[in-house]
């Protein structure tokens, strides 16, 4: 047996399940490699974005991590036809919907949903012809990284109570990953304050640029970055 060496340090990145997954669902699946692709499922859902959220065959069948756990669970067996089986089982238990997309190509593509009212209504619509899935990034099994405290603490500097204030304000008014990237450019550019990160994600919000525009262009002594839009740029510039 592989032991698992446990979980890195810090607070861990995690996905939420509902009750009545452990309550009503759990105790019903009784196959170890339905079981995987199902907790798959509902951590893969949870990385798209939009109304609609909804996997593609290929989402499963071409993630490592996925595959080598079903492996486990049918050694003897090919993993894409464990996955397929498990996928099928899914669908009869009612855990996932599942629909038939018809491609400009003539191929059938197969579209997975959490059988919950957001999934359930994307399927509706899509049946009606009302909706038709764009396409998508294959998900990635995303790596464990640090929150935003312990990120600023180890780049920009200690964090005092008015730091974690500025922090918890900015974390409303602005997606994880556009903080992170500020902090990162704090420190490419050897500005390592909360006055640059807040500059950066002002500047960024209001151009809609991309990370590489937004340090190409920034000049932190442009006086327009610091003009104040939230209570988190007016307690910067004090």
């Amino acid at each position: 047996m592989t032991s698992f060496k446990g979980f890195a340090p810090g607070r861990p990145r995690t996905i939420k399940l509902p009750t009545a997954f452990y309550s009503d669902l759990l105790p019903l699946i009784d196959d170890l490699a339905e079981l995987k692709v199902t907790l798959f499922a509902f951590y893969a859902i949870q990385q798209r974005e939009g109304e609609f959220r909804f996997l593609r065959h290929e989402d499963f069948a071409q993630d490592a991590p996925l595959l080598a756990g079903l492996r486990a669970a049918a050694p003897s067996d090919d993993a894409l036809h464990t996955l397929n089986n498990a996928l099928d089982a899914a669908c009869r238990r009612g855990t996932l919907l599942c629909a038939e997309l018809v491609l400009d190509d003539g191929r059938i593509e197969r579209l997975y949903f959490i059988n919950a009212e957001p999934g359930r209504r994307a399927l509706m619509q899509l049946e009606r012809g009302a909706w038709r899935p764009a396409a998508t990034e294959p998900v990635e099994l995303l790596p464990e990284r640090p929150n935003l405290f312990e990120l600023y603490e180890r780049n920009i500097g200690a964090l005092t109570p008015m730091v974690v204030d500025l922090l918890k304000a900015a974390q409303a008014d602005y997606p994880a990953d556009w903080i992170e990237d500020a902090i990162r450019v704090a420190v490419e550019k050897n500005a390592r304050h909360w006055r640059f990160i807040a500059a950066v994600l002002e500047r960024r919000r209001k151009e809609g640029n991309t990370r590489h525009e937004t340090v190409e262009k920034f000049d932190p002594l442009d006086g327009k970055s610091y003009k104040d839009r939230s209570s988190i740029l007016h307690s910067a510039n004090r």
